[in-house]
């Protein structure tokens, strides 16, 4: 059973997502929609407008990814949210869409995890230039830190 993920986000966000997405997993952008929230639509707009989107997908479960706690796009999926078949989370990035589309078929409780997951897992700290490249320096020999 594939899940409907449908993003609903600040104009342009939702749309670049999926269209990032699309790069990824071109076969599985079908169940990729996205609502981009512009700053003079209404929730109500957006409300109706989400739900539109959630009918015509014809997807039993929904995932639901916003961008910013608190703000239009997420106070509108909230009211979307029916605990069993929709679920939402927040935050959205990259790295946590594509694991959602990448997991899309699993039940919609792993699925929030999976998305969760990715999410954070993709954010990291990066060294400017990669271990090998970095120049030795004279006290560096005495320093003994072993990089795996």
């Amino acid at each position: 059973m594939n899940t409907a993920i449908l993003i609903i986000a600040h104009t342009p966000l939702a749309s670049a997502l999926r269209d990032c997405a699309g790069h990824v997993f071109p076969d599985r952008l079908n169940d990729v929609y996205a609502l981009d929230v512009d700053p003079d639509m209404s929730p109500e707009t957006t409300l109706e407008l989400a739900r539109a989107i959630q009918v015509r997908s014809g997807a039993q479960q929904t995932l639901l990814m916003s961008d910013i706690c608190g703000a239009t796009p997420c106070n509108v999926a909230q009211k979307l949210i029916n605990g069993r078949s929709i679920k939402l989370v927040t935050g959205v990035n990259l790295p946590m869409l594509l694991r959602a589309v990448s997991y899309s078929c699993e039940p919609i409780d792993a699925l929030v995890s999976r998305a969760l997951a990715g999410g954070t897992q993709g954010i990291m700290t990066m060294a400017a230039t990669a271990p090998q490249e970095q120049k030795k320096f004279a006290h560096a020999q005495e320093h003994r830190d072993h990089q795996q």
